[in-house]
């Protein structure tokens, strides 16, 4: 384990192997970090509050998570998690492995996030979001939960599988995202939608079948579902398993 002088790093909390922590951050008691995980300076690890309950925050091997973020004890994320800068992440979230969250993104607590999520920077995840595996959400999205805002009611949004939500786009409380619909830019929508479909506007309405979008690379090949043409990043045996399916 390599510390800076200046980190604060608490003699309960369990640190893995070769971890790394930067200037000025705080390792709180209640905190377990995988190994070969890269803690950047100015984080906090660990915050406490009535609403953790007094669970653990633990942190997968091999992640890195960049300056000033905040994590509440209470969450638990798998291996490889990655973050940008400044993100916020509250008590009672549970995350999947491979879990990328942009700069200046907030997760409010009490969610359920798959593998392979990919969120963008300045993302809103509101309390009680249930996201799938391989989703992604673009920059300034908001998943809200409260029908009648404010209220004690909080009906969170469903994210399924392979979904993309692209720019700017509200996802209104209790709103059911099927798997593998794609969300146009600058949309609001509530409701539950139809698998493989393109939703856009405000209110959003159905457009089509996302398949009846091309991809503009001179070829015209449809872009969703977008595991079809876009890899990077995922591993060898998961590209190898959408290539089956695609047969």
């Amino acid at each position: 384990m390599t510390v800076h002088p200046t980190a604060l790093v608490s003699p309960k909390a369990i640190i893995g192997k070769n971890v790394s922590i930067g200037a000025y951050s705080i390792i709180h008691d209640n905190v377990e970090i995988g190994e070969n995980t890269i803690i950047g300076p100015y984080c906090e690890l660990g915050v406490t509050n009535h609403l953790s309950e007094g669970e653990k925050l633990s942190i997968g091997p091999d992640s890195h998570i960049r300056s000033r973020c905040t994590f509440y004890e209470g969450s638990k994320f798998g291996n490889n998690l990655i973050t940008g800068h400044s993100v916020t992440v509250r008590e009672k979230t549970s995350a999947g492995k491979n879990f990328q969250i942009g700069t200046l993104s907030d997760i409010q607590g009490h969610c359920s996030i798959g593998d392979y999520v990919r969120t963008h920077s300045n993302v809103h995840i509101g309390q009680h979001s249930r996201v799938g595996n391989f989703v992604w959400i673009f920059p300034y999205v908001v998943l809200t939960n409260d029908p009648h805002p404010p209220s004690e009611i909080m009906q969170g949004v469903t994210i399924m599988d392979f979904a993309v939500i692209a720019t700017m786009s509200v996802i209104l409380p209790g709103a059911k995202i099927s798997e593998g619909v794609f969300i146009g830019a600058q949309s609001c929508i509530g409701g539950e939608t139809e698998a493989d479909s393109f939703y856009a506007g405000s209110p959003a309405k159905k457009i089509g079948p996302a398949s009846k979008i091309k991809l503009k690379d001179g070829i015209g090949e449809p872009a969703y579902p977008w595991r079809i043409h876009f890899k990077r990043g995922y591993p060898a045996e998961i590209i190898e398993q959408w290539n089956r399916e695609q047969l």
